[in-house]
């Protein structure tokens, strides 16, 4: 499999994608990456804790899009009329990402790890992985052990978006029913018990966000 990695993912040749063009459904229809948290937009928030893990960090999204350019970022929007969720989003970085790896992250998780990428590419480069999601232990489950899956924490080689493109042609469209077809698809554990807030709490509802305004790391 090692024909497949060029080169082991390093910071210098990853692209950092944040995800913001959700419809935000349960935010009353709100532009998520656009509302604040402690004083800037979430999707800044993202970006701010990417940048240091990668070479470059990029939004995605599909309105506002003068509102995300102030970031400083290019920005890219999916060019499609129907929502096929994050996939679609994965499927623009993988095109256009300047570097032969792409890590995905939501706008809408302010917390995650600040050496998620670094976790990642070791867990790529130790099984010679195209395709990295982060794995958490849930606080929800009976089991204190369970893990699940992390599904727009991703770090993939781009050398997969033709893969992706069939499978969204397909009509497919859920992340890890795609990512664990995958030849070289390998999960990561990443320590997450007993941390609060959990790294990868979300603002689903505009009460996870006011929740959330409430912690700091």
């Amino acid at each position: 499999m090692s024909a497949l990695l060029p080169s082991r993912p390093q910071k210098h040749n990853i692209t950092g994608w944040v995800l913001a063009g959700g419809q935000g459904l349960r935010m009353q229809g709100q532009d998520k990456g656009l509302m604040a948290f402690q004083g800037q937009p979430l999707f800044q928030r993202a970006v701010d804790r990417l940048l240091p893990q990668v070479a470059k960090v990029c939004v995605n999204a599909n309105r506002n899009l003068t509102q995300y350019q102030t970031s400083g970022c290019e920005v890219f929007s999916d060019g499609t009329t129907t929502s096929q969720g994050p996939l679609a989003g994965f499927l623009t970085g993988l095109r256009t990402c300047p570097t032969e790896w792409l890590m995905t992250v939501a706008c809408d998780t302010p917390f995650f790890p600040r050496d998620l990428v670094s976790q990642l590419a070791a867990c790529a480069q130790l099984h010679q992985a195209r395709l990295v999601m982060a794995q958490s232990q849930d606080p929800l489950a009976s089991d204190p052990e369970a893990w699940r899956f992390q599904p727009v924490f991703c770090l993939m080689h781009r050398s997969l978006a033709q893969s992706l493109a069939d499978f969204l042609n397909a009509g497919g469209h859920k992340v890890t029913h795609w990512a664990t077809q995958q030849t070289g698809f390998v999960a990561c554990p990443i320590a997450t018990l007993g941390r609060v807030p959990h790294p990868f709490a979300n603002a689903n509802t505009l009460e996870d966000l006011q929740s959330l305004q409430t912690f700091q790391d």
